[in-house]
């Protein structure tokens, strides 16, 4: 965000920049796809030691930095992501409380 504004941004813009950034997320579905492939139980979490694997070993890996970052936000069951709120989180940018 700082190179898109040489200087200080007001409310409005920052608001705007990061409504372009969350329209660039991919789609619900194809996020529920891809968490609910390390979700074989169907339970709606994933343990956090096969989350990190995943992030640290496959596709763009993450550095030990942004999984901390991550870990931080994101909604937890126990020592397990909750990946469909966590998605929730993704998509909308706000926490969401559990679903019934």
């Amino acid at each position: 965000m700082c190179k898109v504004s040489p200087g200080q941004i007001n409310f409005t813009a920052f608001l705007t920049f990061m409504g372009e950034k969350l329209q660039d997320t991919d789609p619900e579905d194809v996020l529920h796809n891809a968490f609910a492939c390390f979700d074989v139980q169907n339970t709606g979490a994933i343990n956090q030691k096969i989350f990190t694997n995943a992030l640290t070993q496959l596709g763009d890996r993450f550095s030990k930095e942004e999984i901390a970052q991550m870990y931080d936000v994101a909604p937890m069951k126990g020592d397990s992501v909750d990946w469909k709120r966590f998605i929730k989180l993704i998509k909308y940018g706000g926490d969401f409380e559990e679903e019934a």
